[in-house]
């Protein structure tokens, strides 16, 4: 079995060299090896046979010998290449590096399963399975896993979004959606759809918005994106782009209650999201998704506003339902306002969605380092 993962956290740093032998601690469930590092850089790590082989963006001090603890037997440490040698019956192991925080330096993380039954699960759970929870991740173009992208059309079925004389919510988000696929598609990028039709995933909205969050979750998705359409009064105009958080000081708590379902069912799901928002402030790993969800928030919008002219409504953070559980980098945009007699004849053009789509997906691009 082969897995690749590569994460990228604050930038690649020039490292010295550094302390080699790891700390090892038992978990319930898994091993884990924590090898410290000067400071964060890239990592990539691959699981062949009886080896964890993890490629470093710089080199550490060459060291190796035994490890006694459940799932492992040895590790080696050689200049950028850090080798951990699997137990019997292991074959998969969970690679991350975390940034300085919490009173630690940096720190490559391998995780390995503790029992044989542990060490069988596979890489890319089946659907029905409960998502596990697993390290941010953003592929980098010369990746040999193709990145694979989450799109979601907001709204449809039940649930048709904003409605305006001009465009309905989901009719806009779905096509928008469908384009932006085609284009990523054509330059080797996998899409999944959460939806490819008018349809909804559950009448209930929170289970509709946590199966839309959850295909984020299955296997080694680069990013999530969920397309939406704003309203307000005539006059309000502009392009926004939100990654999850706490609202910034002044902003709109009704579009966070709005596109979580409105009425008291959007009330309940905003005041659950923003409980986990403020949970997340410590959380390191929480906090590297959020630093990557706000950069590709950022190419966003830039693409869009570059593309498009539109009012810059700038990149927010607020409790949107639907992002609050991928761990991988999330977002959700809104294309413009189909209330405002400006936008909503332009969100209601074919010509206007093909702009949108291009921009939207030039941005996914950049993130994922793709050409």
């Amino acid at each position: 079995m082969i897995r690749t993962v590569r994460t990228l956290l604050l930038g690649g740093l020039l490292l010295g060299s550094a302390y080699a032998a790891p700390r090892v601690g038992q978990h319930d469930g898994y091993t884990r090896l924590v090898f410290d590092l000067p400071a964060a850089t890239t990592a990539s790590s691959r699981v062949t046979g009886q080896s964890v082989t993890v490629t470093l963006g710089a080199s550490l001090k060459a060291e190796q010998g035994p490890l006694s603890a459940s799932g492992v037997t040895a590790y080696a440490v050689a200049g950028r290449t850090v080798t951990v040698t699997l137990a019997r019956g292991h074959a998969s192991a969970k690679v991350s590096v975390l940034p300085a925080g919490g009173g630690q330096g940096a720190r490559l993380v391998i995780d390995v399963p503790s029992s044989a039954a542990a060490a069988a699960v596979p890489a890319r759970p089946a659907a029905t399975r409960s998502p596990v929870p697993a390290p941010v991740v953003r592929p980098a173009g010369t990746s040999v896993v193709r990145p694979r992208v989450v799109l979601d059309p907001g709204h449809g079925g039940t649930d048709p979004g904003m409605v305006s004389r001009w465009v309905t919510e989901e009719d806009v988000t779905l096509d928008v959606a469908l384009r932006t696929r085609a284009e990523l598609l054509k330059h080797g990028v996998d899409v999944v759809m959460t939806r490819s039709s008018d349809r909804h995933l559950s009448p209930d909205k929170k289970r509709d918005l946590a199966a839309r969050s959850a295909m984020a979750n299955n296997g080694q998705v680069s990013a999530f994106v969920s397309i939406h359409v704003n309203a307000a009064s005539p006059s309000a105009q502009g392009i926004e782009t939100y990654y999850f958080g706490q609202p910034l000081a002044g902003g709109n708590r009704s579009l966070a209650v709005l596109e979580n379902g409105g009425g008291s069912v959007g009330l309940e799901l905003t005041r659950q999201a923003s409980s986990t928002a403020q949970k997340e402030l410590g959380d390191i790993l929480a906090q590297a998704k959020i630093a990557f969800s706000r950069q590709l928030a950022q190419k966003v919008q830039a693409r869009l506003i570059a593309a498009t002219g539109a009012v810059n409504r700038g990149v927010q953070t607020d409790a949107f339902y639907v992002i609050k559980n991928p761990t991988t980098p999330a977002i959700l945009v809104e294309l413009g306002f189909g209330s405002s007699p400006v936008e909503g004849p332009k969100l209601g053009s074919a010509a206007y969605r093909e702009v949108l789509a291009q921009a939207l997906a030039r941005a996914i691009l950049d993130f994922l380092n793709t050409k």
